[in-house]
């Protein structure tokens, strides 16, 4: 039976980092803020406006680019988790800084991964502000390198979204993903190895969908309706039954129909090679689903009949901040 954890990933301990790291920066302003998708900063100038950042890479997903040598959509996987996470709480992504870091510079490669982020940036509709290359030798294996990147956006403290109003009775939507994005790969590689990893490789690579657009419109949407999207989750690290509880209140339960969409095949593959059980694929993959909405009934209406991509997957109910898989 293959986990996370055995492929060398201990979410419960990075869970235990962050609680250290709130009790080290609680002293400081707005440290609040950590262990939330993107922190925010009131502007001190305006108070009425709130500055949303967030950081964050790709992970081992770079292994199989290095594998494949294919670095063009990469870049799109690093500034998706970014700008993915600012979207959550009702920010409009202004800007994105990369950090690329190599042994020895291939201009070609580098040329490649500058496309992805160039095309994650023209997808989310932020400028690329900057960033940093660092050329380490010794530091890296030849033909490898890291990346990471820093994304930073505005709301107005009307407009933030941070699930404070949800309650019993709300329903549950999901939009689809594009498959793995960049989480959990640890454990894909520890499942899928050899001849395997190499079939599904390519497919494995397929970025990381970025979410901004739709945001935007289900906020149009509902906005013409005298209406607002309740509460957003990213579904990351730690898949839906670690993430959607990040945006819940003390006195809520989140009842997920895992009937209610089509689990990607490559999913039920790996969990079948694997002899993953379900909750350790919940708790590790977006199992198709890459990022969560929480509206009212009425809400959920209008955004199923207007958009494209979004399934009602569940609904709100009394209980401990937990999500139960049905």
């Amino acid at each position: 039976m293959s986990t996370y954890k055995k492929a060398g990933v201990d979410i419960n301990l990075g869970n235990q980092f962050i609680d250290i790291i709130k009790q080290k920066t609680k002293k400081l302003p707005y440290a609040k803020a950590i262990g939330g998708f993107a922190g925010l900063y009131q502007v001190p100038f305006n108070k009425d406006w709130f500055l949303s950042a967030g950081t964050d890479g790709v992970g081992t997903k770079l292994k199989l680019a290095f594998l494949l040598k294919k670095h063009d959509t990469i870049g799109v996987d690093l500034v998706a988790m970014c700008v993915n996470d600012l979207i959550v709480n009702g920010a409009t992504p202004l800007f994105f800084l990369d950090y690329y870091a190599t042994g020895k510079l291939n201009l070609k490669d580098s040329s490649q991964i500058m496309d992805g982020i160039v095309e994650g940036c023209k997808q989310s509709s932020c400028a690329l502000l900057g960033g940093e290359t660092a050329e380490m030798p010794g530091f890296y294996q030849k033909g490898e390198y890291d990346l990471a990147g820093f994304a930073v956006g505005m709301v107005h403290k009307k407009d933030i979204i941070c699930g404070k109003d949800i309650k019993e009775g709300n329903v549950i939507l999901g939009l689809k993903s594009s498959g793995f994005h960049s989480n959990g790969y640890s454990l894909v590689r520890n499942v899928f190895k050899g001849a395997k990893l190499k079939k599904y490789a390519k497919q494995l690579l397929t970025p990381t969908k970025i979410y901004v657009k739709d945001i935007e419109k289900a906020k149009n949407i509902l906005a013409r309706k005298g209406q607002k999207i309740l509460g957003i989750s990213h579904i990351t690290g730690g898949g839906l039954l670690e993430n959607i509880p990040r945006v819940l209140p003390k006195n809520v339960d989140a009842i997920i129909n895992t009937k209610s969409w089509t689990q990607p095949k490559l999913m039920k593959e790996l969990a079948t090679l694997g002899k993953v059980k379900g909750n350790e694929m919940y708790k590790t993959f977006n199992m198709g689903i890459g990022m969560v909405l929480i509206v009212k009934k009425s809400s959920a209406k209008h955004l199923l009949k207007s958009m494209s991509g979004i399934k009602e997957i569940g609904y709100i109910t009394k209980g401990k901040r937990k999500v139960i898989l049905k």
